[in-house]
């Protein structure tokens, strides 16, 4: 039977992604990973090399499918709210991708695909300050510093739900709070960025 290569990095991704969003990048092994994918551990580190070069290799695709999914998804900045309301639902249904980023963050030292990481944030902050300069959206604030702001609104419910659970009273489990929270965000960031009367 032959071996297939694609399935069995799928299914390495898969586990690999589960275990760091759960344990972090130093709080999980290769041999779990490989546990938890049913396949050998020399062949996990034949495919992605040492566990950093694997944990970056999950955060650039988890990134990539959320710009995949905005790039297909979001309205344009005429819209500034229901972009942002798409920045949270995927953050609602991909949660992954923020704890993978809050591990990165706590590891320290230069980001994950840093560079063009950057690249990717610096075009969609000049996105934001051509939308100002035509009358889209405010120019109250810099661009930089909106697109932040925006940004975390939109994840920042998934990022600490313990924080949202206080202060809110409930644990956004349920689809009517989760819609009420899409609200708050749309409207909030339509607020804050839309041109003021």
């Amino acid at each position: 039977m032959a071996w297939d290569t694609q399935e069995t990095r799928r299914r390495l991704q898969q586990s690999a992604c589960a275990e760091f969003t759960a344990h972090g990048p130093d709080g999980t092994t290769m041999a779990r990973i490989a546990a938890l994918a049913g396949i050998n551990k020399e062949r996990l580190y034949n495919y992605f090399g040492d566990k950093r070069r694997l944990f970056e290799t999950v955060l650039i695709e988890e990134l990539e499918k959320l710009a995949v999914s905005l790039g297909a998804n979001a309205p344009g900045l005429e819209d500034v709210g229901e972009y942002t309301g798409c920045i949270f639902d995927y953050h609602a249904e991909h949660p992954q991708l923020v704890r993978l980023l809050l591990w990165e963050g706590l590891a320290g030292g230069p980001a994950v695909n840093e560079a063009a990481r950057t690249a990717h944030y610096q075009r969609t902050v000049a996105m934001f300050a051509e939308a100002q300069r035509d009358g889209t959206l405010n120019d109250d604030l810099d661009p930089a510093k909106l697109v932040f702001l925006l940004i975390g609104l939109a994840a920042w419910w998934f990022a600490v739900p313990q924080l949202s659970r206080m202060v809110t009273g409930s644990d956004g489990s349920a689809s009517r709070e989760r819609s009420r929270r899409r609200a708050c965000v749309v409207s909030a960031a339509q607020h804050l960025a839309s041109p003021h009367p």
